[in-house]
């Protein structure tokens, strides 16, 4: 028996360590692209692709490094015109390191040299490693250990650590290491027509026995980047210091090459330690000098490795989510947590940038700055709000310049684009490649208004969850009311049925960018777009009520709102029109129920894979807008955001009557219409699963949400860079929906509901400045406050409806076997 239970736990032990590592062996030229998006490394001030140090970029290999906040804007002739496209630059690859033995060619790991491949990724310490055994053409054997850090505490730095083992020769070898300037963003083919080449020389100099340094601009931006780099040669414990150094000049590259003469199996380890730097950094006056200086006084790679890995540490006890009893949920998830900590972490606080959709981890979506934050920040406000108040900041600073969109448009208030960049202005291509038919068609998506909606969303949950007051009266109300004022501009009130109307508009769907035969973009009477209208004009006057008299009146000057118009929202928020069918349907937009039906097993059955039916239709010569085919439920997506009852009150109170059974008919409505185009659908669709009950369909769909990305089950998309929305969406499952917590402004509200393979999810969250331990499993809660406790503070929690008030510094243990 103690046998067994010895077993048991060593499996046990075995799984809990998988669960902090991604690991690939073999070599798959095919799965170099994927693997070299979910190993990227980064720390939310810059990101590095987990290509090969050793290639350059091949059809096999893409190095990317991706700075926050570095854009660059060209001019492409194409399809008869010009047009402008703002990308995030692919900076100068500090990766080079490489070696020869002898005079023979640069080693460079291929499928016909490699004999043994394991590589890496630990999401516990922020290292990627890479071991791997190679046979060049004159049976030369070698193995190579590398490790791999973008430091998470000093967000300048980073480095290589390089192991050569000759295993069966001796002789000289050449060590080559570089800093590559001549990069351009080629990352999607989809792109590849554009003019990709954002980056001008600067030039390339050398300091001390073993230091490199580099430095181009953008052609447009004209932002300088520097990089510098230092090498060290060890053996034996000894630093190598070599005879000679050869250099390497070209226009937008430098290169170092070390000669040593190295013995059968011993090891020689050579550390690249690398600084970046950029005259947009806040304080930086010469990025140049900046990344020699901090070359000069960096530490040894075992001491970074040791306070990366340290910073790590901190950030997990905040983030981590542990699930006992499903390791492959587990895994995705802190693969998920660990890439958005990269995406957007502690150092976005001193960086004016904000959360690219695809991270910074490709060149998708030419980096821009989308809606998906809006699912993103939830996560942040409950274990970082400071990385959350950091991105609305960057909104906040391109406030007037949503006000000048607004106003081109002919609206009021303040517009916030579709596409974000660097200056805030719309960066939504004019037209867009159709892969299937390599035709390049308009691109209307900059009318989803929602965006704007999006961001004052954000502002409003921000300010509930964590009660920060000085954001709130010095930017968050400004934004809120800028936006509501917009909202209700897009209105308009039709005497003949009294009520208001809003047209010329798209919902998250896409797929409907105008109606049938239309020349005319958007459509009429979004029901995404109104519930969202009346919502914000709702809480607005929530929002100023809460202002102080003297904030509330030097708001309500600067954004010219007087009492017509503050009367004018109270009538939008009673009369915005819905199109209802006699089942209780709530029509997408005015005009869809009149649309055609799809056959979808016959395009399943030509296609396999359909998820971007538009795609598809549009080749076939057709138009996805004369048909009920969604990317994503627009009306569906609305409870995602808000709960049952809110929307239940909100209808009811423009006359209109929803409850749970209107909500089990339009979800089975909706849901044999939806292709799942963006992979923010199924998110959204688990989530409504599990509120209505269907645990067998909820289960199915948050395996495909784990999936999308570390399988890439949209086939070719995250290569590209990864989906921080359905990332953050999975970790919002597990919270909101399978641990049920959710924070109210007055509680804690937690209703369990695991999955039958789930024993317990344990995490962190911050409340009210306070810090809340939890552990949810089946047949008990336990609760730990820590933080600074006030006299006679006590923390509500609401379980399963009742409500319990729980002392600081004290474990509480709330048995649920007597719900059962």
């Amino acid at each position: 028996m103690k046998r067994l239970l010895r077993l048991f736990k060593k499996i046990r032990d075995k799984d809990a360590a998988s669960s902090w590592k991604l690991t690939y062996t073999g070599f798959k030229p095919a799965e170099e692209g994927l693997r070299e998006a979910l190993c990227t490394l980064g720390n939310g001030y810059f990101a590095t692709r987990a290509a090969a140090c050793e290639s350059a970029a091949s059809r096999i290999r893409y190095p990317g490094t991706y700075i926050a906040g570095v854009y660059n804007k060209l001019p492409t002739r194409i399809a008869g015109r010009i047009i402008f496209n703002e990308d995030l630059v692919n900076c100068p690859n500090w990766l080079p390191l490489s070696f020869r033995i002898e005079k023979g060619k640069w080693m460079v790991p291929s499928p016909r040299r490699i004999i043994a491949y394991r590589q890496t990724l630990d999401l516990r310490k922020g290292v990627l490693n890479r071991k791997i055994r190679l046979r060049d053409r004159h049976n030369h054997r070698t193995t190579i250990e590398t490790q791999r850090i973008v430091h998470m505490a000093e967000p300048h730095h980073a480095a290589i650590r390089y192991v050569i083992v000759p295993e069966n020769y001796e002789g000289w070898i050449t060590i080559r290491s570089g800093l590559d300037g001549g990069v351009q963003n080629s990352g999607v083919a989809r792109y590849r027509q554009l003019n990709s080449k954002h980056l001008r020389a600067g030039s390339v100099g050398t300091f001390g026995k073993n230091g490199i340094s580099l430095l181009v601009r953008t052609s447009q931006s004209d932002i300088k980047i520097a990089q510098a780099a230092k090498v060290h040669i060890f053996s034996a414990g000894r630093e190598i210091r070599p005879g000679h150094r050869i250099l390497v000049k070209e226009n937008k590259a430098i290169y170092q090459e070390f000669r040593i003469f190295v013995r059968k199996k011993r090891r020689y380890e050579i550390e690249k330690i690398v600084a970046v730097y950029t005259s947009a950094d806040s304080n930086i006056r010469d990025p140049l000098t900046a990344a020699v200086n901090s070359v000069k006084n960096a530490h040894r790679f075992q001491t970074l490795l040791k306070s990366h890995q340290h910073a790590w540490s901190v950030l997990w006890k905040k983030f981590d989510v542990q699930i006992a009893g499903d390791v492959f949920s587990q895994k995705v998830i802190r693969l998920h947590i660990f890439h958005l900590l990269q995406v957007a972490s502690i150092h976005n606080a001193a960086i004016d940038a904000g959360l690219p959709a695809r991270g910074l981890h490709g060149e998708a979506y030419r980096g821009h700055i989308f809606w998906d934050e809006l699912f993103v920040l939830p996560f942040f406000n409950l274990h970082a709000p400071e990385i959350s108040r950091a991105l609305l900041l960057y909104r906040y600073r391109r406030l007037p310049q949503a006000r000048k969109y607004a106003e081109q448009n002919w609206y009021r208030g303040a517009m916030f684009p579709w596409q974000s960049a660097s200056t805030g202005e719309e960066e939504t291509p004019l037209i867009h490649l159709n892969p299937l038919s390599r035709r390049w068609d308009p691109d209307f998506s900059h009318f989803q208004r929602h965006v704007s909606f999006a961001i004052a969303y954000n502002v409003w949950k921000y300010w509930k969850q964590t009660g920060d007051l000085d954001f709130f009266l010095r930017y968050g109300a400004e934004i809120f009311l800028s936006v509501a004022k917009f909202a209700a501009s897009l209105t308009q009130y039709n005497f003949k049925d009294k009520r208001y109307h809003t047209e010329g508009v798209m919902g998250p769907d896409e797929f409907h960018e105008k109606l049938p035969g239309s020349a005319k973009p958007g459509v009429t009477d979004n029901a995404y777009t109104n519930l969202l209208i009346v919502w914000m004009l709702i809480k607005a006057r929530e929002m100023l009520t809460a202002l102080p008299s003297n904030a509330k009146m030097r708001i309500l000057a600067k954004l010219g709102l007087d009492d017509k118009e503050l009367l004018r929202w109270e009538y939008i928020s009673r009369k915005m029109n819905f199109v209802v069918n006699d089942e209780g349907v709530v029509s997408q937009y005015d005009g869809y129920f009149r649309l055609k039906e799809l056959d979808w097993e016959a395009y399943k059955k030509k296609y396999g894979n359909i998820h971007r039916m538009d795609r598809i239709l549009r080749a076939e010569g057709k138009s996805p807008n004369e048909y009920k085919v969604a990317k994503q439920a627009d009306f569906l997506m609305i409870f995602y955001f808000l709960s049952l009852a809110e929307v239940k009150d909100l209808f009811q109170n423009l006359g209109y009557t929803f409850d749970r059974s209107s909500l089990k008919k339009n979800y089975a409505y909706y849901v044999k219409r939806t292709s799942h185009g963006s992979t923010l659908s199924k998110v959204v669709h688990c989530y409504l699963a599990l509120l209505l009950g269907k645990s067998k369909d909820a289960w199915r769909l948050f395996l495909d949400v784990l999936k999308s990305d570390i399988y890439d089950s949209q086939g070719g998309t995250t290569p590209e860079g990864i989906h921080t929305g359905v990332m953050a969406g999975s970790i919002n499952i597990v919270t909101k929906m399978f641990a049920g917590i959710n924070i109210f402004e007055d509680r804690i509200r937690i209703s369990p509901n695991l999955p039958k393979n789930w024993r317990s999810v344990k995490l962190r969250l911050r409340y009210k400045g306070r810090w809340i331990s939890l552990s949810v499993a089946k047949e008990h809660i336990e609760i730990l406050i820590r933080g600074p406790q006030a006299k006679n503070f006590l923390v509500p929690v609401e379980i399963h409806g009742k409500l319990h008030y729980f002392r600081f510094g004290k474990i509480h243990r709330v048995s649920l076997k007597t719900r059962r």
